[in-house]
C-alpha cells in the first residue's frame, strides 16, 4: 500500500491535488476537511480530539484493505513538536501493513492562496470556508503563528518532493507527482 502526505499552507491546492492525483492514479483521497466538516456539522465546532479519533479510525480500517493506496492531506505546522509526532503515529498505523511513504509538499504566494481560498471547489467541499471573511482572517492569523513551510533540507524523508504550485494548475502539480513517484494509474 502507498501513503501519499501531502501537505501544505492553508489554501494552497492540497484538496484540488489531491483530487486530480485520484484521477490518475488508483490512489484514494482522504483531504482533512473529510472529518472536519462533519464533526462542525455534527458538534456545532470544531473538535480536534474527535477529528483525529475519526481519522484514525479511517486509518486503521484503510489500511488492513488491498486497496492501492491514500493520500492524505493536512497543514503541517513545523514549528510544533507534536505535529511531527502525529505524522509519525500515522505512519506507524500503516507500517505493519508494510506500506510505502511519500510525501509532497506544496507552497504558494500568500496572494495566491487568498485568491484559491473563494475558488467554487473549495467552498463546495468545505463549509466551514464558506464565510470568506473569517476564512481568510484564519489563513492570515495561521501565517503569523505558525511555520507551514519547511527549511531547505527539514524534511529528509526518502520519496520527498516540495513543488512551488503558485503557478501551476491542479492537475500539471498531479501528473509532477505520478510521474516522480511512478505510480500506477
Amino acid at each position: 500500500m502507498k501513503v501519499l502526505f501531502l501537505f501544505g499552507n492553508a489554501a494552497v491546492g492540497k484538496m484540488t491535488v489531491g483530487q486530480e492525483l485520484m484521477k490518475i492514479t488508483h490512489l484514494r483521497l482522504c483531504h482533512n476537511h473529510m472529518t472536519i466538516e462533519p464533526v462542525i456539522e455534527i458538534f456545532g465546532k470544531y473538535d480536534s480530539r474527535i477529528i483525529t479519533r475519526l481519522r484514525e479510525i479511517i486509518f486503521e480500517e484503510y489500511a488492513k484493505t488491498d486497496n492501492y493506496g491514500i493520500i492524505f492531506t493536512f497543514m503541517w505546522a513545523f514549528d510544533i513538536q507534536e505535529d511531527w509526532d502525529y505524522l509519525a503515529h500515522v505512519r506507524e498505523i500503516f507500517e505493519p501493513y508494510n506500506a510505502d511513504f511519500y510525501y509532497v509538499e506544496l507552497v504558494a504566494e500568500k496572494n495566491e492562496r487568498l485568491r484559491r481560498n473563494t475558488t467554487e471547489n473549495r467552498l463546495a467541499n468545505k463549509a466551514s470556508k464558506r464565510d470568506i471573511e473569517a476564512s481568510n482572517k484564519r489563513l492570515l492569523a495561521d501565517d503569523e503563528k505558525h511555520r507551514f513551510e519547511s527549511y531547505d533540507g527539514e524534511i529528509t524523508f526518502e520519496n520527498y518532493i516540495k513543488i512551488d504550485n503558485t503557478y501551476l494548475e491542479a492537475f500539471e502539480v498531479a501528473k509532477m507527482i505520478k510521474e516522480r513517484f511512478n505510480f500506477d494509474g
